[in-house]
Formats: C-alpha cells, sequence, structure tokens
C-alpha cells in the first residue's frame, strides 16, 4: 500500500456506515463481543457452583484469553493463507459446538477448562482475519473512524456488558445464558456467510504452519519502522494495565470495597471518550500532533495516586488515563502502509497477540507486586513506566513528515 496524504478533514459516522460490508463486519463483531462477554461470565458461574473455587473461576474466566498468546505464536500464519470469511465463519461454528457442550453440562469441570482453552487458540487467527479485512473495507480517514468504532464497541462491552451478562444470568441462569451466547454465534456465522463478501487469500504456495508463523513474525519485527510502531502500541498501554490488576485492593484499602466496578468502569469509559472524540472530531493532522501528549496520559494521571485519592478522584485520574488509548488512532494508518500486504493479516494478529500477551503479564506482575507493597504505591510505578514507555517511542510517535 502506498502512502497517502493526511486528510484535511475527519471522516464522519455517516460515512463509515454507509459502506454496507463495513456494517455487516460491524453486526457480526458486536455479536461475538456480547456472546463472548456472556460466555465467559457463564462459565465462571458455573466452575464456582460446582467447585466452591475462587481460584477455579478465575480461571475459567482467564480461559477466554489466555489462548490466543499461543495461537498468535502457532497459527497466525493461517490468517493469510485463508479466505478471511472462511476464517471467521468457521471460528463461529466452532465456537457455537464448544458453548452448546458447555450449556449441556455433561462435562467435569477440568475437561470443560481444558475444552475451552484449545478451541481458544484459534481465536488469535479469526480475530486477526477480522481485523486485517477492515483497510480492505475502508480506506483513509475512514479505515481509522471505523477502527475507533470497533474500539469503542469493545470498550462498550466492557462497560455494560458484564451488568447485562449478570443480569440474564439472574434471570435465566448460566446455562440458559450459554444457550444464548450459541444463538449469538449462530447468528454471527449466518450473518457473515450470507452477506459478507469473499475475499481471497492474501498470500498463496507453499503450506502454512507454524514454521511459516515464526519465519513472518521474524520478518515483521526485522522492518524497522514495523517493529517501532508495534512496540509503540504495545509498551505503554500494557504496563498501564498493570495498574488494573490492583484496583481491587486499592478499593479495599481506601475503605470503599464498592467502588472497585467504579474505577473499572472509569478506564473503560475513558477509552470510549477518547476513541469517539478523538476519532470523529479532530482532525487527523491533529491527531497526529496529539499522539505523544496522548500517549503521556496513560501514565501520568497515575502518579497521582501517590495520594490515596478517594474513589471520586481515583476515577478521574483513570478516566483520564483510559483516554489517552486514543493516541493508537494517530499510529493505525501509518501500521497499514508499513506492513507488507501479503502480510497484513499476520502483522495484525502479532499486534493483537503482543497487545494481549503484554498486557496479561503486566496486570499478572501488578497484582504479584500487590503482595508485597500497597496497591497505591503500585498504580503509581504502573503509572511512571508507562510514561517513560512512551518517552522511549517518542521519535515514532511524533508526525511523520
Amino acid at each position: 500500500m502506498t502512502t497517502t496524504p493526511t486528510a484535511a478533514r475527519p471522516a464522519t459516522y455517516r460515512e463509515v456506515f454507509a459502506v454496507g460490508q463495513f456494517r455487516v463486519l460491524f453486526g457480526s463483531y458486536t455479536l461475538f463481543l456480547a456472546g463472548e462477554t456472556v460466555r465467559m461470565l457463564a462459565l465462571s458461574v458455573t466452575v464456582y457452583a460446582a467447585t466452591g473455587s475462587p481460584l477455579m473461576s478465575a480461571l475459567a474466566y482467564a480461559a477466554g484469553f489466555l489462548p490466543c498468546a499461543l495461537g498468535g505464536t502457532l497459527l497466525l500464519a493461517f490468517t493469510d493463507r485463508w479466505p478471511p470469511r472462511t476464517v471467521m465463519v468457521g471460528y463461529e461454528v466452532l465456537r457455537t459446538a464448544v458453548t452448546a457442550v458447555l450449556a449441556a453440562g455433561l462435562l467435569p469441570v477440568p475437561a470443560l477448562l481444558a475444552l475451552v482453552f484449545v478451541t481458544g487458540v484459534p481465536s488469535a487467527v479469526a480475530s486477526a482475519a477480522r481485523t486485517a479485512l477492515l483497510p480492505d473495507l475502508l480506506d483513509g480517514d475512514h479505515y481509522v473512524l471505523g477502527r475507533a468504532v470497533f474500539s469503542m464497541a469493545a470498550g462498550g462491552t466492557q462497560v455494560l456488558g458484564f451488568a447485562a451478562g449478570g443480569t440474564l444470568i439472574a434471570a435465566v441462569g448460566a446455562q440458559g445464558a450459554l444457550w444464548i451466547t450459541a444463538v449469538t454465534c449462530v447468528a454471527s456465522a449466518v450473518l457473515l456467510r450470507l452477506r459478507l463478501a469473499d475475499h481471497p487469500p492474501r498470500r498463496t504456495g507453499g503450506s502454512a504452519g507454524i514454521s511459516e508463523t515464526w519465519q513472518v513474525n521474524r520478518a515483521l519485527l526485522r522492518r524497522p519502522a514495523v517493529r517501532a510502531l508495534l512496540l509503540a502500541q504495545w509498551l505503554a498501554p500494557a504496563l498501564m494495565v498493570g495498574a488494573e490488576g490492583v484496583l481491587v485492593p486499592y478499593a479495599t484499602q481506601i475503605g470503599a470495597p464498592e467502588a472497585a466496578g467504579l474505577l473499572f468502569a472509569a478506564v473503560a469509559g475513558g477509552m470510549l471518550a477518547g476513541n469517539l472524540i478523538v476519532g470523529r472530531l479532530v482532525r487527523p493532522a491533529g491527531r497526529e500532533r496529539l499522539a505523544r501528549p496522548l500517549a503521556l496520559a496513560l501514565g501520568l494521571p497515575l502518579l497521582g495516586f501517590a495520594l490515596n485519592p478517594a474513589p471520586r478522584y481515583a476515577a478521574v485520574l483513570l478516566a483520564v488515563s483510559g483516554f489517552g488509548v486514543a493516541y493508537q488512532l494517530a499510529l493505525a494508518r501509518r501500521f497499514v502502509e508499513a506492513v507488507p500486504e501479503t502480510q497484513r493479516g499476520q502483522a495484525f494478529g502479532l499486534l493483537l497477540t503482543g497487545t494481549m500477551t503484554l498486557q496479561g503479564l503486566a496486570a499478572a506482575a501488578g497484582g504479584a507486586l500487590g503482595e508485597v507493597t500497597a496497591p497505591a504505591l503500585v498504580v503509581t510505578l504502573a503509572g511512571a513506566a508507562s510514561a517513560v514507555a512512551a518517552l522511549m517511542s517518542w521519535r515514532t510517535l511524533s508526525p511523520p513528515p
């Protein structure tokens, strides 16, 4: 893809949603998010009811995330070898079958967790196929706004999805909620199969597998521009997530354990607002100029936790931090232009895999550090580390000439 000049005005939501194929892709993604949120919550409830173990319940919840890292190191080559629609429909069919087995309640807990983990490994390929298809449907600033719409959908799911999932489980039970999730999987598969155009694979010839996945990942990381953009999108947000690992202990420490939900919602709400405001109201050239201060805004507000702020002030600091994630919109089009088109799917898969892996490690590290020091100090250190990471990527975050 050739570099295109920065548009004079931002794209509009009307223009983005006027593209029928984008509406299909977004509709299937919304169904995926809703179903996955309910499934993880219902599975966690089911496991806890069967075992009474908080650890097993947490493992059930984490089983929806951890396989992505494994899939990203083993299977990403298939993203560019297979047609995107085939990959996404196939994964929805797999999710349908697995969710039906979970809803039937036929497996003991260890087998249930193993099934969820193993069948979650291909999720990295399906997510990469979906993300890589977006710049095929939208060009220029429309792609940037389309990516912001997807990010807002994910953030909205964090804000509203768990509350809605809890209400659903209370109404129909965990197994009933799982059957409803299976229905959303079927709906997504049907929508993609009937309404999404078939796109050819980006790469043909040879055979895809673990060796090709590693080979292409190494080739992408050897490209200085790609490596710099990956690190700029990985490090600062991941280190900020280290603070989220101790928000529950922090709320307990300040005598307001019930405020933990508010703190988590503040982060997600800030991310939502950032993508909405920066994506829609700021001109493309303005986003380029805002990349540096927004990246710093990920970490700097968290330094205020050194003062042990009350819940409402802590929520404001976390919301500002979440808002800073919008700096990635300035890098979105540059990343598409930096990777070879034949490797675009795997490049997006590598970006997703690194993001989820580093954020999971940072959250675990924050929790471990919270075992030996005050949660407020952990949040402060996470903010400082995120700010340092932003400064390390300062050159990459500068507006391109």
